[in-house]
């Protein structure tokens, strides 16, 4: 896989991403935050790819802007293909079958995708892959959309699942809502 960052945010923008509202700012930039955000916590290239196109595909709460899943292997091209898979779980994942996994913790890993209901089986080391995409997605977006109210026992578990970094960038964004201060 030769591609550069560059060449991944021209592709997204030639998609039209940098006009699509999201969260307060534009989708690009919204992706873009998500993968620098990942570097920073450490992860590995794959997973900071797969947060660029975590939500290519649409999302159960974002349908600004989605990807026809029939160019999966054209974005599999692109990023790679455990990139890609990661990217296409947390566009497709049914949220409530996700956050049904975070409660009780253990296997097996198996999700419901919303767009062909089929289930989607992942390893646990996937499984927490999964987890820190949608987390950071999550902090990176939640200052400016101000929506705490949201799923918050389930972001709550992700962090905890995860702990290290995750944890504590989980902290720091959810004490803004406790001083009611915007990014």
């Amino acid at each position: 896989m030769d591609t550069t960052f560059k060449d991944l945010t021209n592709y997204l923008l030639a998609l039209g991403t940098y006009d699509v509202k999201h969260s307060g700012k534009g989708f690009l930039a919204h992706l873009i935050g998500v993968y620098q955000d990942l570097k920073i916590w450490g992860c590995d290239e794959a997973i900071c790819r797969a947060g660029l196109f975590h939500s290519i595909y649409g999302t159960e709460l974002f349908q600004g802007f989605a990807l026809p899943v029939e160019k999966r292997p054209e974005v599999v091209e692109l990023i790679g293909e455990r990139a890609e898979r990661l990217a296409y779980i947390n566009s497709a994942m049914n949220r409530d079958s996700f956050d049904g996994l975070l409660a009780g913790s253990r296997g097996p890993w198996t999700i419901i995708d919303r767009i062909t209901g089929a289930s989607i089986e992942m390893t646990e080391p996937e499984f927490d892959d999964l987890c820190r995409v949608h987390l950071c997605d999550w902090l990176e977006q939640l200052p400016r959309s101000q929506t705490w109210e949201y799923r918050p026992v389930a972001y709550q578990q992700i962090a905890e699942r995860l702990g290290g970094v995750a944890l504590d960038s989980y902290r720091k964004v959810y004490a803004k809502q406790a001083v009611g201060s915007p990014a």
